[in-house]
Formats: C-alpha cells, structure tokens, sequence
C-alpha cells in the first residue's frame, strides 16, 4: 500500500468519525455502514463500494483484474509456527500476490515499512497449514501478533483491508518512542472486535467463504 493510499484511509476513517457521507469509489452512490470494498490493483488501495457494485464484482473475472472484491471472512490459525518467516516486531501482516511473491508489511507510526519474504521460507511455512496455503492472493493477509503479555502468538487470515485500517489506526494514536497507551489500548480493542466474528479455528482442510 502506497503512503498516498494509506492517507486515504486515514482519511476515510475520519470522515466516518465526522459523519461525512461515504461514497462508493466507483459509481459515487451513498455507501452504508458496514459496507464492502474492493481492491483497486493499480495501487493496492481499498475502496469503498456499494450494494449494487459490490454484486457486480461478487464474482470471478468481474473488473478484468483491475477491481477485486475483498472478503469478509476472519479464521484464527491455530498451531501455525511462522519463525521461519523472522518477523522482526510485534505485529505483521503479509500479503501473498498472484505472481507468487509475498510481501510482508509492518505498521509503524509512519504508516508502515515492507520487504519480499524468502518464498522457500514461506513455502514451508504454507505447506504446514491448510487454511494459509487456502489464503487468496492480493485480497487477504496472514496477520501475526506477538502477544505483548508473553503468551501465543496470534495468527490470522483476515480482508487485507483490515489489516490496512490496522495500520491506520497505529499511525493515528501512536506517541513518542513506544507508542504510548493510547495505541496499544487501540490495537487491543481491533484483536477483540475480531472474536465474535471469527468463523472457527483451523481443524482441517480450508473450506473459503465470504
């Protein structure tokens, strides 16, 4: 994601706060709360899209590969080890695109920094978990947190756009050279919105959905 893609998002999040009416990035209809988006290719960027866009790119081949739709699904991974992948900080995500590379982007208060994974590193990382090797390229991400409190890691595969407002929201409350209670309280309560919404945890082979 681009900075100027990030500031849109930033930019979104505070029309929301300031009840500026969304529109779709496509046709400019009112969008509702709880609205989709999609991936707009050319830059990465998620846009907000309405009902009757979000039908229309609800299925393969729609946009010609420029548009794709985001999903909704959220599945938490359990028994996945990533240290092969040598995440450096307390949270990462990374995005898997159809050429095959892999990307691993980590928020910062500056918005966020990304480098290409090993693919042997993540090969083997992929082929030990059924739901990661069922992650769909550009539009869903494998988020990682450490836990802060020396518990398990977390992973998830979530919408990448997720993943995006969560680095928004660590680049809006982060404060001087540890990012201050603000952020963490924040970055808490986006791990807690993810439960009640979690589909299950991997058991067995990935069935896709959203």
């Amino acid at each position: 994601m681009t900075v100027g893609a990030l500031q849109r998002a930033i930019d979104r999040a505070a029309d929301r706060r300031s009840g500026v009416v969304e529109r779709c990035g496509l046709c400019a209809a009112a969008v509702a709360e709880g609205h989709r988006h999609v991936l707009d290719g050319r830059d990465d960027t998620p846009m907000c899209v309405c009902t009757a866009c979000t039908l229309l790119f609800d299925r393969d081949g729609a946009g010609g590969g420029q548009y794709r739709l985001i999903p909704t699904r959220r599945l938490r991974l359990a028994g996945l080890s990533t240290e092969p992948l040598g995440v450096p900080v307390g949270i990462a995500f990374f995005v898997k695109h159809h050429d095959g590379r892999v990307v691993a982007h980590y928020p910062s208060p500056l918005g966020g920094t990304r480098s290409e994974v090993d693919p042997v590193a993540w090969t083997g990382v992929e082929a030990a978990s059924p739901g990661l090797a069922g992650m769909r390229p550009a539009v869903e991400a494998l988020l990682v947190r450490a836990n802060r409190e020396g518990g398990p890691t977390e992973h998830w595969i979530l919408p990448v756009d997720a993943c995006y407002r969560l680095v928004a929201v660590i680049r809006r409350h982060w404060t001087g050279m540890a990012g201050g209670a603000a952020v963490w309280r924040e970055v808490a309560r986006f791990f807690s919105e993810l439960r009640p919404e979690e589909l299950r945890q991997e058991e067995g082979p990935c069935h896709r959905s959203g």
